[in-house]
């Protein structure tokens, strides 16, 4: 149903058209310029544009009056709040690692070689969201790379970077992007692992041809250097994996919450950290950014289940092909982001295949195209750092990721042909 307010607002001031288009049209009109309002709003802060989309969606679509009881709808679900406490916790654990040095300590004793290091040290840090963190892998990157040319380099360390986020469980675009499918993280894991190889290969192929030779370490190998910052890492996925397990949770992003937890506080423990240490690190981090980004995600996505768009645009009978492939990638491109594309595309796919989740090779189809888009696009920030570290164009960032990103959304194309209907 169309606004009251809205309709209101159009027939009186701007569009003297008889009310029936207004009814037919608002809901459109509402839409576009929601996405044109994140778009833009997001360039400053993603939180904020997606709260802002969420209200103008709202005021073209539905009542002042349920706009605000979506908004406390998304406050009080404890499966969203938890969420977004974890969400705020993660990057706590990259800072605790990066201050106190063991995130330095797993980088330097990764005695793996030089092709695999190139690959791998970029990828360890970006399993934790950090701010910047493209500019913390591309300084091993350029220590590695000796005979890389810049724009490969650059590549390789937006590339790898993102690449080992595909199956690591506490990968923040993939755990709300399986929020949003009614998924749960372990069960898309499968599925996502051939994924992962094919973009490792496309990787390899593409960036390390050239990378022959070997690193030279300025100190002796420590394997418990190495296990340390590793145990921190790891502990969060395999103890949130343990507890949905073994325990009949309530709300299951309760796992979630304890394992970010403990892995904060060994990150504490095994660096030697002071109580005084968490001001500056939750300063350096802003883990406030990342929950609230969350709880923007899902306003926007609970008036948007509400607006009648998703109704609107089953009526169109878009292709799901379409949807899920071609859309999901430009989407990636333009936003720079995965967790806004996917709160578009998969509500609008449910809405249209009148389901309540995704099937998990589907989801993978449609979250590995908003993928491909997300690692090439200009407005992505590793993207722009890396090419400033590495005093490099954007043109020559491009040149070299095309044909990979290319052939891996002509894979996801193929497909769908199959899977999708």
């Amino acid at each position: 149903m169309v606004s009251i307010w809205a309709y209101l607002f159009l027939t009186k001031k701007y569009i003297p058209l008889p009310s029936i288009y207004i009814f037919v049209y608002t809901a459109w009109i509402g839409f576009f310029v929601s996405i044109a309002v994140l778009l833009i709003v997001s360039k400053k802060n993603l939180a904020l544009a997606l709260f802002a989309a969420g209200i103008m969606l709202g005021f073209f679509t539905i009542s002042p009056y349920n706009v605000g009881m979506k908004i406390w709808e998304t406050l009080i679900d404890p499966s969203i709040v938890l969420l977004a406490a974890a969400m705020g916790i993660i990057p706590l654990i990259g800072g605790a690692l990066e201050i106190s040095g063991k995130m330095d300590d797993l980088v330097n004793n990764l005695r793996i070689g030089k092709k695999p290091f190139l690959m791998f040290s970029p990828a360890m840090i970006g399993m934790l969201p950090m701010p910047g963190g493209a500019l913390l892998s591309a300084p091993l990157v350029e220590k590695g790379g000796a005979g890389v040319n810049p724009e490969n380099k650059a590549a390789l360390n937006v590339w790898f970077r993102h690449a080992f986020l595909l199956i690591y469980p506490l990968s923040a675009f993939l755990i709300v992007s399986a929020k949003i499918a009614n998924l749960k993280v372990y069960t898309v894991l499968p599925y996502l692992l051939p994924f992962f190889v094919f973009t490792v290969l496309l990787g390899y192929l593409f960036f390390l041809r050239n990378a022959d030779g070997k690193i030279k370490y300025p100190k002796k190998f420590s394997l418990k250097k190495l296990l340390l910052p590793l145990l921190v890492i790891m502990i969060a996925p395999v103890l949130d994996f343990l507890i949905q397990d073994i325990f009949e949770l309530p709300v299951r992003e309760i796992s979630l919450v304890i394992a970010v937890v403990v892995s904060f506080i060994l990150a504490f423990v095994l660096g030697n950290l002071s109580l005084s240490s968490a001001k500056h690190i939750s300063k350096k981090m802003k883990p406030w950014n990342f929950a609230f980004i969350i709880i923007g995600m899902f306003i926007f996505i609970n008036i948007f289940k509400a607006s009648g768009v998703p109704e609107s645009i089953a009526g169109l009978t878009l292709p799901n092909i379409m949807l899920c492939v071609f859309i999901s990638f430009l989407l990636g491109i333009v936003t720079g982001r995965v967790e806004v594309p996917a709160s578009i595309v998969i509500p609008t796919y449910l809405a249209t295949s009148g389901l309540s989740s995704m099937s998990p090779l589907i989801f993978v189809i449609t979250f590995f195209s908003i993928f491909i888009g997300y690692v090439i696009s200009p407005v992505h920030p590793c993207v722009a750092v890396s090419g400033e570290y590495f005093k490099i164009k954007y043109q020559d960032f491009l040149k070299v990721v095309f044909l990979p990103a290319f052939i891996a959304l002509l894979l996801m194309f193929v497909l769908s042909l199959f899977f999708i209907r």
